[in-house]
C-alpha cells in the first residue's frame, strides 16, 4: 500500500520560501501571481494492513510539525 502525505504551513505562518518563489516568478515576467505557499509531499510504501490512523500518528509524531503545519493523507 502507498500513502501520500501533503504538508503545508498553516495560514498565518510566514512562508519565506513561497515568497521567494513569488518574487522569482515576477522577475521572470509572471505578473499575475499574488501569493505562493510552498509545502512538501512525503510518499510512503507501507505494509499491507497499515491503517490511515497509523499514518496520521506518524504525521503527528514526526512527518509534520503540527504547531505550524497542517497535513492531509491520501491512501492508494
Amino acid at each position: 500500500m502507498k500513502a501520500r502525505v501533503h504538508v503545508m504551513l498553516k495560514n498565518g505562518v510566514l512562508d519565506p520560501q513561497g515568497e521567494a518563489v513569488r518574487h522569482a516568478l515576477g522577475s521572470l515576467g509572471f505578473d499575475g501571481v499574488e501569493g505562493v505557499r510552498q509545502g512538501k509531499v512525503i510518499e510512503l510504501d507501507l505494509a499491507d494492513g497499515t491503517t490511515e490512523d497509523t499514518v496520521r500518528d506518524m504525521c503527528e509524531k514526526l512527518l509534520a510539525n503540527t504547531v505550524i503545519e497542517s497535513y492531509t493523507v491520501e491512501l492508494a
